[in-house]
């Protein structure tokens, strides 16, 4: 099974853009939250990994920040 883990920061954030990352796997399942990466209680991480099975293909997408220097 093809399963994601999708997590934004804030509840004003959307993982829209982590879901259309993902589009191109055909995921099964998925698991989403909004955390903070500062918070290590993510319930939602701790389903999916109750909920998968060897065999399985668990896909995330990580963005980084980048700040660019101004001119």
């Amino acid at each position: 099974m093809r399963i994601a883990y999708v997590r934004v920061s804030t509840e004003e954030q959307n993982e829209a853009r982590q879901r259309e990352a993902l589009k191109q796997y055909r995921i099964e399942k998925w698991f989403c939250e909004k955390r903070s990466a500062k918070d290590t209680n993510r319930p939602q991480l701790e389903a999916m990994l109750e909920f998968a099975r060897s065999g399985d293909t668990i896909y995330t997408v990580s963005y980084t920040h980048l700040t660019l220097p101004t001119k």
